[in-house]
């Protein structure tokens, strides 16, 4: 199956650079470019796409909007934000728009094209260790809601998934988790799993967002 990829960004020698890159591999195939997030979402309406890199700063339409706009689209393809710095602020903003991860724009090839074929394949391509990072530094630029720390979405939950969750939103990955409760990860998938469908959420990285704003996990990796 081919992955029909679109580029977003302003500058075009970085569209071309990353055109190159996929245009050279058997699986990928460039299907459209915009320069913006108005001609992105317009692009996305009228083109068969499954894999969107975004940039951030655009004019006429950031990609953070453009990012939320794409996501609320019927079949949405997936969206992978690309920043220039590390941890950018916009990057979170951008996962909490319904990105399925973000990277570095001087991410050597191999990541990225291992990154669109993960998000392709409906994981989440940020690192737990790099999620946790993230989230530890801009939770609290979460807007306050008045919500109280918990949530009544996680009344859902049993009280295992619960600890998974905790442990996800802490960046533990699959086997460190099942080491850590003494189960196999095939279970611990099996928790996520169940997790990702109670919740209503979309991968790995929607957890860790809900775990912060409803104050499941603090910033600095505690939980309430």
């Amino acid at each position: 199956m081919t992955i029909r990829v679109m580029l977003v960004d302003d500058q075009v020698l970085l569209r071309t650079g990353f055109r190159m890159v996929l245009a050279a591999q058997p699986d990928m195939e460039v299907v459209a470019e915009a320069g913006d997030g108005v001609e992105a979402l317009q692009m996305v309406r009228s083109t068969d796409v499954d894999v969107v890199l975004m940039d951030v700063r655009m004019p006429k339409l950031d990609g953070v909007e453009a990012t939320r706009r794409i996501c609320e689209e019927p079949d949405p393809p997936k969206v992978l934000i690309l920043t220039t710095f590390d941890l950018d602020e916009y990057a979170f903003s951008g996962l909490k728009a319904g990105a399925s991860g973000f990277m570095l724009k001087d991410v050597p090839p191999g990541e990225l094209l291992a990154a669109i074929r993960s998000v392709h394949s409906g994981d989440a391509v940020v690192a737990p260790s790099t999620t946790r990072r993230l989230l530890d530094r801009f939770a609290p630029m979460l807007p306050s809601s008045g919500r109280a720390p918990e949530h009544k979405e996680l009344e859902r939950l049993t009280e295992r998934e619960r600890e998974v969750m905790i442990l996800v939103a802490q960046g533990l990955s699959n086997g460190e988790i099942a080491a850590r409760l003494v189960l196999s990860e095939a279970t611990v998938k099996t928790h996520v799993g169940r997790i990702l469908t109670k919740l209503g959420l979309r991968d790995r990285v929607q957890v860790v967002v809900l775990a912060y704003e409803t104050g499941l996990v603090r910033a600095g990796g505690g939980h309430a």
